[in-house]
C-alpha cells in the first residue's frame, strides 16, 4: 500500500492583516441563505453593487455560476472529461452532493476572506449543519481578536414558500410539483432555517436596495468597513 505524500500548511510572507490594511477593510464572508426565489442573489448583487460604488473590495459567489465550474455537475464534466471522471467528481443535488458543494464554497470563501475581501455568497445551503461547518471553518485560524461573527455573517433571506413559488423565476417549483425535479428544497427536500443568524431580511416586505442597505449598515456597525465621514452608526 503506497503512502500518501505529506501535506504541510505553509505560512505566507504576506499576512492577512497586511492585505486588509492595504484595502482599509476587514475580510469577512456574508452568507446569504434561503429558499429558491427568496431574493438571495438579488440582494447579494445589490450589496455587491453598492459596496463596489463605495470603493470596497468584494467578490460575489453565486450558486448557479459556481455550478458551471468549480462544482460542476456530471453532465457538464462528462463533455470534456468523460463519464468516469464526471461520476467521480461531478456534484448533483443529493444530500452528500449539497454538503460537498457548500464545503468547497466555504473553502474558497475562506481564501478570499484571508485576502481581505468581503465575500458575498448566495446559496440555498438548506442544511444547518453545512452552514455551521463553514462558520466553524472561518473561526480562529490565527485571526487574533476577531470573533466568529466578524468572519461569518449569516444572512437569512426569509420569504414564505408561497411567495417564492409565486416568483419562480426559473420555473423550478413548477417542475418540482410536476415530479420533473427530485430533491427540490421546500417541496420534497427540507430547508432548515438558521437558528440565530446575524441578519434576517424579510424580502417580501422591502426593496432589494433597502435590504442591501441593512446588510451594509451591519458591516459598518461591526467595523468591517468604515463609516463614511458624514454618517455615524448608533451605539
Amino acid at each position: 500500500m503506497s503512502q500518501e505524500p505529506q501535506v504541510v500548511w505553509h505560512t505566507h510572507a504576506v499576512s492577512r492583516q497586511s492585505r486588509e490594511a492595504i484595502k482599509n477593510q476587514r475580510g469577512c464572508v456574508v452568507w446569504f441563505t434561503g429558499l429558491s426565489g427568496c431574493g438571495k442573489s438579488t440582494v447579494a448583487n445589490e450589496v455587491d453593487h453598492q459596496l463596489n460604488a463605495q470603493g470596497v473590495h468584494t467578490y460575489l459567489l453565486d450558486g448557479d455560476n459556481v455550478r458551471h465550474g468549480l462544482n460542476a455537475g456530471p453532465g457538464i464534466l462528462a463533455e470534456k472529461h468523460g463519464e468516469e471522471f464526471a461520476q467521480r467528481f461531478g456534484l448533483g443535488f443529493g444530500a452528500q452532493d449539497r454538503e460537498e458543494n457548500i464545503r468547497r464554497i466555504g473553502a474558497v470563501a475562506q481564501l478570499f476572506c484571508d485576502a481581505g475581501l468581503i465575500v458575498l455568497t448566495a446559496f440555498v445551503s438548506p442544511y444547518r449543519r453545512d452552514r455551521d461547518a463553514v462558520r466553524e471553518m472561518l473561526s480562529g485560524q490565527g485571526r487574533g481578536s476577531k470573533d466568529i461573527a466578524c468572519d461569518f455573517v449569516e444572512v437569512f433571506v426569509d420569504a414564505p414558500l408561497e411567495v417564492c413559488e409565486s416568483r419562480d423565476p426559473k420555473g423550478l417549483y413548477k417542475k418540482a410539483r410536476a415530479g420533473e425535479i427530485k430533491n427540490f428544497t421546500g417541496i420534497d427536500d427540507p430547508y432548515e432555517p438558521p437558528t440565530s443568524p446575524e441578519i434576517t431580511l424579510q424580502s417580501e416586505q422591502h426593496t432589494p436596495v433597502a435590504l442591501a442597505e441593512t446588510v451594509i449598515d451591519y458591516l459598518r456597525s461591526r467595523g468591517i468597513i468604515e463609516v463614511p465621514n458624514n454618517r455615524a452608526i448608533d451605539a
